[in-house]
């Protein structure tokens, strides 16, 4: 008898505890993810991982804000929206409340540490104050055009040329991955790995572990409870055994530069960023420093390269948006006297290669997802609780295939919905948020722009990219960026009429 009033006992609990959390999904979440008892929405979670950011789409695209609360088994839940006044909201209006939070830290601090990424309060204000300088001086955009242009020059262009003599087929997610590679170290440590040159053995390992470490650490978001991966980690094994083996590549590398840049230095100012953060005195450690050069290679190597992929993808499939890019790059090339590279002021003039590149990430954001932690509970612009320490996601990706911001041609990649009169339109960073916004906003958004209008530039007017499938949509990798699974394969054609 005793044994049977257990039982009914805790059968009535969980019925009732399900009757008041299903009321309050719906009242939370309306019609959003699909919520279970005891188990909350992991089901849907586990069926769909595969396909986080089609399936989290759709939801959003249903629900009346573009807003919904992910109830896990545990007491920590999920706040995700698509809507551009809650964005506002957790990354200006109400931002102290809104920090990375030491559980998301805890996810990626063995590869990123506490770098600018990966840090809260002092820690960040410190490297953010250090970095604001450096990017809004005259060096750093004099520094990146020139180590752009060696790399086309010497490097990417050659690959290309040689590559349309033999037919070959070359991938051109990895060259970009390379070249920007390369680009980011130079800027960060002052050193040339030459990985898309192919002559630094030791540069190479350091970008495949990186690439690694990058894939592994995001996995961890993706488990279906974070007790998983920490047992695994735990016991070495797995997943978290490779990504312990390239964690280790990547700090000895960096950790090597760090060392006999202090030593020769000895902590004077050089030409790089490295060089600039050894002068921060509050706080100068090799660790320290690692963690600051780690987080801007994951930034300046990830994002460009992923943003040109999707955009070299999307524009093999149509020939009149390549018309009107060459058309353009050629009129500004005229007005310079038909110079082969192009300055700073020239890329600045190229209006609709500009808004180009900005459609491309609209559809395909190289940071599809980022999330903060609440410090305190707060009701969101459009009426959503968030509970003190529940997670909270700006969702780009999705925000980017709404009607409700997009019009109903939101799923078309249509350069012109950025021109005014022939002239690039600024958009919100609210509505367009592929550069963060607020005071975390991306520092080295112009620097980011010019680079891949430079690499663009200079690629679609020497040849055309013939995507192998360019009728099937690539499947896409969720790293801590937005990248092809398995590259993307091209063949590479000289353009007639122009000079390689």
């Amino acid at each position: 008898m005793e044994f049977f009033s257990i039982v009914l006992f805790l059968f009535l609990s969980l019925f009732f505890s399900y009757l008041y959390f299903h009321s309050q999904t719906r009242k939370l979440n309306n019609t959003g993810f699909k919520i279970y008892p005891i188990v909350g929405a992991l089901p849907e979670f586990l069926i769909n991982r595969h396909r986080f950011l089609e399936w989290t789409t759709q939801v959003l695209r249903e629900c009346p804000t573009n807003t919904a609360v992910l109830f896990s088994p545990t007491t920590v839940h999920s706040v995700i929206t698509a809507d551009p006044d809650n964005v506002e909201h957790m990354l200006k209006t109400n931002f102290e409340n809104y920090p990375k939070g030491e559980r998301f830290i805890s996810f990626l601090v063995d590869f990123l540490g506490l770098g600018i990424f990966n840090s809260d309060d002092h820690l960040w204000k410190v490297q953010r104050k250090t970095a604001s300088y450096e990017f809004n001086t005259r060096w750093l955009r004099n520094f990146v055009m020139e180590n752009v242009t060696v790399e086309l020059q010497t490097r990417l262009l050659p690959i290309f040329s040689r590559a349309s003599e033999t037919d070959k087929i070359l991938d051109l997610q990895d060259l970009l991955e390379r070249l920007a590679f390369d680009n980011i170290c130079k800027l960060a440590f002052d050193v040339d790995p030459g990985c898309l040159s192919g002559d630094g053995t030791i540069g190479t390992e350091f970008m495949t572990a990186f690439e690694d470490a990058a894939t592994l650490s995001s996995q961890r978001f993706m488990s279906a409870l974070p007790i998983i991966w920490k047992i695994k980690k735990w016991f070495n094994m797995g997943s978290e055994r490779r990504l312990r083996e390239c964690i280790t590549t990547v700090h000895k590398f960096a950790d090597e530069i760090i060392q006999s840049r202090m030593e020769a230095k000895n902590g004077t100012h050089g030409e790089d960023l490295l060089s600039r953060f050894i002068g921060v005195e509050d706080n100068n450690s090799p660790n320290f420093l690692r963690d600051i050069i780690i987080s801007f290679i994951l930034a300046g190597r990830d994002t460009t390269s992923s943003a040109l992929s999707w955009f070299f993808w999307i524009l093999s499939s149509r020939p009149e948006v390549k018309k009107k890019i060459i058309n353009e790059i050629k009129f500004v090339q005229s007005q310079s006297g038909g110079q082969t590279m192009f300055s700073y002021e020239e890329l600045r003039e190229m209006h609709y290669l500009h808004a180009a590149i900005s459609e491309s990430m609209r559809l395909y954001p190289p940071v599809p997802v980022d999330t903060k932690a609440c410090l305190n509970d707060d009701v969101l612009p459009d009426g959503t609780l968030v509970k003190k320490n529940w997670f909270i996601s700006y969702h780009t990706y999705a925000m980017g295939r709404m009607e409700r911001l997009w019009g109903k041609d939101c799923n078309e990649f249509k350069p012109e919905r950025w021109l005014e009169n022939g002239v690039y339109r600024k958009e919100s960073p609210f509505r367009f948020p592929v550069f963060h916004a607020g005071p975390r906003m991306c520092l080295g958004k112009d620097m980011a722009y010019i680079q891949m209008k430079s690499i663009a530039a200079s690629v679609i007017l020497r040849f055309e990219i013939d995507v192998v499938d360019k009728d099937t949509c690539p499947e896409h990798l969720l790293s801590l960026t937005l990248r092809m699974k398995g590259g993307l394969p091209v063949r590479v054609r000289t353009r007639v009429g122009n000079a390689t």
